[in-house]
């Protein structure tokens, strides 16, 4: 559908497919991580970058399968899930390097994530400290999801000098405006997703409660479903 829409290029999301197994997210094993991709990227042309989370224990092997699946981009974030807590800045940079020159084999464009502002670490002299290092390890693009000031987004995308992504979050500026501040690139996380699911939960109280099908005529036509998915 995206593609449809005239996206120039796609990602996943590691929280929607995660939903999409009745999972949360960061409970996705590598095997449904690599198949998911293969999926994806089987029925797009356009470039599709991958949401690798912490790129499990081997973070070169998981780049490899990866690629092999066909994605053209992966990420990496410093958060560990099993031990609660962002990475110590010299973990994050040995597992970038280790993705970086396994993303370099393959022709990958890497993204590398400091998770800090998701998990209540507000210092953004210390995430931009991390971004810096992870650019100096071989990452492509900078990423430091929650940033919402536009004040603070122009600060990372001037000290960092190199490519910056920015999540839409509620409260960040609109994308014409991120690109005014120097962003060069910009990603959803799971709210597509949860537009979606909240579309699916309203149509099944309907149903659930009225009986109703009102529903269906704020889905997709035919001829949209032909347009989106013929192959």
């Amino acid at each position: 559908m995206l593609e449809a829409a005239g996206f120039p290029a796609v990602a996943t999301t590691s929280s929607g497919l995660a939903a999409s197994l009745g999972k949360l997210d960061q409970q996705v094993t590598r095997d449904e991580l690599v198949t998911h991709v293969a999926a994806v990227a089987s029925a797009l042309t356009v470039p599709l970058s991958v949401d690798g989370e912490r790129l499990f224990d081997d973070v070169a092997g998981t780049v490899d399968l990866l690629a092999g699946a066909g994605a053209a981009g992966v990420s990496i974030e410093d958060y560990d899930p099993v031990l609660d807590q962002v990475d110590p800045i010299e973990v994050g940079v040995e597992r970038v390097g280790q993705a970086a020159e396994a993303a370099k084999r393959h022709g990958l464009v890497l993204t590398a994530r400091a998770e800090n502002l998701l998990y209540g670490q507000t210092d953004l002299d210390d995430t931009i400290a991390r971004l810096i290092a992870y650019r100096d390890a071989g990452a492509d693009v900078l990423f430091a999801p929650g940033l919402v000031a536009a004040e603070d987004i122009e600060r990372v995308v001037t000290a960092v000098e190199a490519p910056v992504n920015v999540l839409a979050f509620p409260g960040t500026p609109s994308v014409p405006e991120l690109a005014k501040l120097g962003v060069r690139r910009v990603s959803v996380g799971g709210s597509l997703a949860w537009a979606a699911y909240g579309a699916l939960r309203d149509a099944a109280i309907e149903l659930l409660e009225s009986g109703t099908t009102t529903y269906r005529s704020r889905g997709l036509s035919s001829s949209e479903v032909e347009a989106a998915f013929q192959r």
